[in-house]
């Protein structure tokens, strides 16, 4: 017989939409990190939707854009993942906890790892840019949100996966803007940041799931050798 310790962090109903997403998301990260690697100017595709400058925005959006630019610094993401786990933990969901702390970490560091692989820069001084580890940080934080709250309302296929992408689509669309405002990424590293998260949440959340199950049933079959 196999035991659980605590719901599943990936819903069953979403998996296999959530596994094509995750492939198609896949797909783009490595395509523009292709298409851009080595590059220090903007793209075409950027240059149709802004053209990068030291004042993109100016007051009062410029406020907005440095505020949502502070999410994604370490002091900003520490508070909003630490308020996340503090959550989880009142509610008695260390797997959610876990998830949270693994799956944000895990985009971060692979938006950091790609960055050096793929060498793109902006303004000419280094500044590595894609993709933008902060679109990827604040929309893989809304993706564990979502995914453990369709878990714990019960939501279906449908309800479920709206959910997520609409919470994903949110996050990663209000700090790529910020970050484009603030010329700090191209619009193209918002998308690739973006989409290492939808890559990267899921698999983190499957994988946390088999190996919690697995522990759960070792500590059953353990205990039943221990009564017999």
């Amino acid at each position: 017989m196999t035991g659980r310790s605590a719901p599943a962090v990936l819903p069953p109903p979403l998996r296999a939409w959530l596994g094509l997403i995750a492939s198609l998301a896949t797909l783009v990260v490595v395509v523009l990190g292709v298409l851009y690697a080595g590059h220090s100017e903007p793209g075409t595709v950027d240059r149709w939707i802004v053209e990068p400058t030291a004042d993109s925005v100016g007051p009062p959006w410029r406020s907005v854009a440095l505020a949502m630019d502070f999410l994604g610094e370490p002091a900003g993401s520490a508070m909003l993942v630490v308020a996340a786990v503090t959550g989880c933990l009142l509610l008695r969901r260390p797997r959610a906890a876990v998830f949270i702390v693994v799956g944000v970490g895990v985009t971060v560091g692979t938006a950091t790892l790609l960055k050096s692989l793929v060498g793109r820069t902006i303004h000419g001084d280094g500044n590595l840019s894609y993709p933008s580890g902060h679109t990827a940080f604040l929309t893989a934080l809304a993706l564990v949100v979502a995914l453990l709250a369709t878990g714990r309302l019960g939501l279906g296929r449908t309800a479920g996966t709206l959910l997520v992408l609409a919470a994903a689509l949110v996050a990663g669309a209000a700090m790529g803007w910020a970050e484009v405002a603030l010329s700090a990424h191209y619009p193209t590293d918002a998308v690739g940041g973006w989409c290492t998260a939808l890559a990267v949440v899921p698999a983190t959340a499957w994988l946390i799931d088999r190996a919690a199950d697995r522990l759960v049933d070792r500590m059953a079959d353990a205990g039943r050798r221990e009564r017999n």
